[in-house]
């Protein structure tokens, strides 16, 4: 009777040291697929493995916790967003999350943001402060296409290119600066863009002001080129440009409406009062008004006012700018 009862302890044992080894393989190593994990914070490990058997990661949550038991790894694995898959075995998927994820940031800036804003939201990711990266732009920098860059203002205004970009919280600003001027610099390499600026008779921080004021006034893609030719026309007739955002420039403020009070604003970006182009860029463009710069629309319009869907309407006299004031604002 000892013999049979030992026997059966025996197998029994064998049985659950089969089912905690068959827990710990992983669910399909042959068909391999990749499963987004969201741990939150302050998760234990029971939920923890609740969700990693529920998205078919693990098979038993009950292994799991034993296994993060016995190896000291309870409360220690890490928040996010994992990318696990069903041929990792427990120990990998444990490991992964134990070891947390790269400390990365992504940050996107937009375009036509301004070296103001691109300061302060890298300030608030945690990233590093505004005062610093703004004091870093000083440079000196030692890029080919900044020889001879007028530096007013924020220094680099319209060089750095907006993109989306991955960073760390140890990334210093200096490094952030070089991405975005590099950047830069290899779109304008790509599109020869230079060479045919000065075909347009621009330098190149020329047509880099030019396609940073048709970045913050252009609402829809397809009228960058348009507003492009205004300016263009403008410029050619020697008349004023006019264009309000170089005046919210000056003022250093986006503000809905401008007032009669805000145009007087004494500045050399103020549009309203000087003949010719503004000292430097307002924005930083991307390169659809990069390319709207340099291949403007070819037309004779002189004037535009901004509509209510965000389009504008375009008039070739001052009379007609005056009907479609009326209608639209």
């Amino acid at each position: 009777m000892r013999q049979v009862t030992r026997l059966i302890v025996v197998m029994l044992l064998v049985m659950g040291w089969l089912a905690l080894w068959y827990s710990q393989v992983p669910v399909n190593v042959e068909k391999t697929e990749d499963i987004s994990v969201t741990i939150p914070r302050n998760a234990s490990t029971a939920q923890i493995a609740a969700m990693l058997e529920e998205k078919g990661v693990i098979r038993s949550s009950r292994v799991f916790c034993l296994y993060a038991r016995l190896h000291g790894l309870d409360g220690s694995m890490k928040p996010g967003v994992y990318k696990l898959n069903t041929a990792m075995p427990l120990s990998d998927v444990t490991e992964a999350l134990t070891k947390g994820l790269p400390d990365r940031v992504k940050i996107t800036i937009p375009e036509g943001y301004t070296i103001a804003q691109i300061a302060d939201l890298l300030e608030q990711q945690g990233i590093v402060r505004r005062d610093d990266f703004l004091e870093t732009l000083r440079g000196p920098w030692q890029l080919v296409f900044l020889q001879g860059v007028p530096v007013y203002r924020w220094g680099l205004e319209g060089y750095l290119y907006p993109d989306t970009y991955y960073l760390s919280s140890q990334t210093k600003a200096e490094k952030i600066a070089e991405m975005m001027l590099n950047n830069f610099g290899r779109v304008i390499a790509e599109h020869n863009y230079i060479r045919q600026a000065e075909a347009r008779g621009l330098t190149l921080h020329e047509a880099v002001t030019i396609a940073s004021m048709v970045e913050r006034e252009a609402r829809v893609a397809s009228e960058r080129p348009r507003i492009a030719g205004v300016i263009f026309n403008r410029l050619k007739l020697g008349m004023p440009l006019q264009i309000d955002a170089t005046v919210q420039y000056a003022l250093g403020e986006t503000k809905e409406k401008l007032l009669i009070k805000d145009l007087q604003v004494d500045s050399p970006y103020n549009t309203y009062l000087i003949n010719g182009l503004p000292p430097g860029p307002i924005a930083n463009p991307g390169w659809p008004s990069m390319q709207a710069a340099i291949q403007p629309e070819n037309h004779d319009y002189l004037y535009y006012v901004a509509k209510p869907d965000g389009t504008h309407a375009f008039a070739k006299s001052l009379a007609g700018h005056n009907a479609n004031v009326r209608k639209y604002q």
